[in-house]
């Protein structure tokens, strides 16, 4: 069994915001040229995605998927533009890298979970676009219920530009082995703040972390003093085994993290995430 090493946060961490110039997914020949990406296929007619994406089953199937943007259950309650298919698309780099850190949680009796893996420009204006809707609150009592949504910019919760559209980003998570049953997410159900109780929030089958996946909240912040045992303990087993494995968390949520030396640093993409972007069927 590996051997961890555990540190107990002491103060929370602020996040840095990386800050770079967006680079648009067009219908020219596939080369890359002075940082300008140019694919063989239009964004919008649903066309394969840069060599050197795949999808992550193709690398370790072991993982499971729980790609909540394809779903009614996150915080804009439905489905993201982009989302055609709830699969894991990343960077061979990205994807090769959760396979060792997934390698080292089985060890230990746990397989991660993905929530969002590689996420299209235009998702991300979808989310801008509803930013800017502050009429649109349905899903307020369970992802931002201590947030006005008129500061979600502001505070960082919702900005233009994502460092998933780089395809190195990955949220997610760690259930215990083997995987118990998860219920499906009904449309319209009573919703529970993303902070409560265990017990009281929707009942996926993952371990505590303190408060649920895209929680709007200083909460979510990974070394936030305020969760503590076993909760805390969880996020930094899943800290660990991700920067073992190469990666970087954001400090602000503890489900962020990104490959270090990311083979895109400067470069977001736009292609859907759908089965044929990676497979060319």
């Amino acid at each position: 069994m590996a051997t961890l090493r555990w540190l107990r946060p002491t103060a929370r961490v602020l996040a840095t915001l990386l800050v770079t110039t967006v680079l648009s997914w067009t219908p020219t020949a596939a080369t890359a040229e002075a940082g300008i990406v140019r694919a063989s296929a239009p964004a919008g007619a649903g066309g394969r995605g840069p060599a050197g994406f795949v999808a992550l089953s193709d690398v370790d199937h072991t993982i499971l998927q729980d790609i909540r943007y394809d779903t009614y259950h996150n915080f804009v309650g439905r489905p993201i533009v982009g989302y055609r298919d709830p699969i894991c698309i990343l960077t061979r780099q990205a994807a090769e890298g959760l396979h060792r850190a997934q390698v080292a949680a089985q060890s230990l009796g746990y397989s991660l979970k993905v929530y969002d893996c590689f996420r299209p420009q235009r998702a991300v204006d979808d989310f801008v676009r509803w930013a800017e809707r502050l009429d649109d609150q349905r899903m307020k009592a369970e992802f931002y219920p201590r947030v006005d949504k008129t500061v979600l910019f502001a505070d960082g919760y919702i900005a233009s530009r994502s460092g998933h559209s780089r395809g190195s980003t990955v949220d997610l998570t760690l259930v215990a082995l083997p995987p118990r049953p998860q219920r499906p997410y009904l449309r319209g159900e009573p919703l529970v703040s993303c902070f409560a109780p265990r017990w009281q929030r929707f009942g996926d089958n993952t371990v505590d972390m303190g408060t649920g996946f895209d929680c709007f909240d200083p909460l979510a912040n990974t070394l936030d003093p305020r969760i503590t045992g076993r909760a805390m303990d969880n996020r930094l087993l899943l800290k660990q085994v991700m920067t073992d494995a190469g990666f970087t968390n954001y400090a602000s949520e503890w489900w962020h993290y990104t490959l270090a030396g990311e083979p895109y640093p400067d470069t977001y993409f736009d292609f859907p995430v759908a089965r044929r972007a990676v497979t060319g069927g």
